[in-house]
């Protein structure tokens, strides 16, 4: 919080002066003010990172000054500070675009914790925004994230970029493979020059040679003029071979040639053509193993194998998961015309605690199901398909549901809680609480009229 910018509009006095008190003691910058004229002042004077403020002003309410500071600087958070009578406000308020409320009296703890909160969101956003200018004109930069793993790939695929040798990029599905290949052509003297990429598993061996080599004029049936193939076309470019692995063993032999003599020949041709292009190959498979059973070749492994660089699996960094979640979810909402500005809390938790077998794909796809389905400005829990819930619901039941299990309760008291919650997640859609729950609609209308929860 040290340095943060913080503006608290306040009518209380003994109120104003505590929370300047404990904020200022955290490191903040904190400017106060007595009622809403002087914080919309404030706020059109100068920026903030974080504004407090009172529901009930004498002149200008906490909903006006909310609507005032999105309109005039939108990454501000707010925290609305309301009275148990106004709480309805309060979360009018949060659908416009506050980060929280607070009901009065407030305790000074968690104001510090939600202050911090709201700071680390503005920071994500902030991150966010620098990324989607950089992506377009960096190499490493178009990795994203700031874990361990990432940082050491990001700094060999400066120290490799530029050099222009072949590399091999190895990691498991959905990691990003590609990114890390465009990252390479980006930093390059290529860069300027076209970058071509194949997946070998999806093709066989007569089109993926002819896709790679391009082919003569009457070559075989059907071919009525010469064409090139795409590595010819890649030429002073990069070449990307996805799933190199999977090619088979004649095909390697040919890419093997292109390799030490930067020749190649095209299908039915007698001529080679010079092609000066920098191939790049990646694959998910253990290159190791099949050049011991002979599946792949010794030979090609090793020029392949001049730099390999790892991709860490999204598991081995979840730190990073909750900046590329709001990446993706900033990408999305942009691309569906949506207005999305912020991902629930309990989201972000359960994102971290997934395994993601399908790595970055799969967090990327999720991410555009929930912008799909979300028809607020925040992604919440019922936007996230069952099987991701399943795994978090015995969790989410002690922590989240308020049971506290080291206290003997009844068994109606634990599931009366356990229901509300589940509804709360689910804005009250029933539908989909019976469908988290693993009950038809009849089922959980019962059970909720017997634990006194039916409307």
């Amino acid at each position: 919080m040290k340095n943060a910018k913080i503006l608290i509009a306040e009518d209380e006095l003994i109120a104003r002066e505590n929370l300047v008190h404990v904020l200022t003691r955290q490191g903040a910058d904190v400017t106060a003010v007595e009622n809403g004229a002087q914080a919309q002042k404030a706020v059109e004077k100068s920026g903030y990172d974080v504004v407090l403020t009172d529901m009930r002003m004498p002149d200008i309410s906490g909903l006006e000054l909310l609507q005032v500071i999105k309109a005039n600087a939108p990454d501000t958070e707010v925290i609305v500070l309301t009275g148990y009578a106004t709480v309805d406000n309060a979360v009018q308020a949060m659908a416009k675009g506050a980060f929280q409320y607070l009901a009065k009296p407030v305790r000074l703890d968690e104001v510090i914790v939600l202050t911090q909160k709201a700071l680390e969101k503005k920071r994500l956003k902030e991150e966010v925004s620098m990324l989607k200018h950089k992506l377009e004109t960096s190499s490493s930069d178009r990795i994203i994230g700031h874990s361990a793993p990432v940082k050491a790939l990001k700094r060999q695929i400066d120290q490799v970029a530029a050099v222009g040798c072949t590399v091999l990029v190895q990691g498991e599905t959905g990691t990003g493979k590609e990114l890390v290949a465009k990252a390479l052509h980006m930093g390059s003297p290529r860069r300027s020059n076209l970058f071509f990429a194949v997946n070998c598993a999806s093709f066989n061996e007569e089109l993926l040679a002819n896709e790679l080599f391009g082919h003569e004029k009457a070559a075989f049936t059907g071919a009525g003029s010469a064409k090139k193939g795409l590595l010819e076309a890649a030429d002073n470019g990069t070449f990307f071979l996805d799933e190199v692995g999977d090619m088979p063993l004649s095909m390697q032999a040919n890419l093997l040639r292109v390799l030490e003599t930067r020749k190649l020949l095209r299908v039915g041709g007698t001529v080679e053509v010079p092609v000066d292009v920098r191939i790049i190959a990646a694959t998910n498979r253990d290159l190791v193993s099949m050049v011991e059973n002979g599946t792949f070749r010794r030979d090609l492994y090793y020029r392949l194998n001049v730099i390999t660089l790892d991709v860490p699996p999204l598991r081995d960094r979840k730190e990073d998961i909750p900046l590329l979640a709001s990446f993706f979810v900033n990408k999305f909402a942009t691309a569906f015309n949506k207005i999305i500005t912020d991902i629930d809390d309990d989201v972000l938790e359960l994102l971290q605690e997934y395994p993601f077998p399908g790595n970055v794909r799969e967090l990327e796809n999720l991410m555009e199901r929930a912008v799909v389905l979300c028809n607020e400005s925040v992604i919440r829990m019922a936007q996230l398909p069952p099987d991701i819930w399943s795994e978090h619901l015995l969790h989410a039941t002690a922590v989240n549901s308020g049971c506290e299990f080291d206290k003997v309760v009844s068994l109606d008291d634990n599931e009366r809680r356990y229901l509300r919650w589940v509804l709360e997640q689910t804005n009250g859609n029933k539908s989909r609480a019976a469908e988290l729950l693993g009950l038809n609609r009849g089922s959980l209308w019962r059970k909720m009229k017997r634990l006194g929860l039916a409307e």
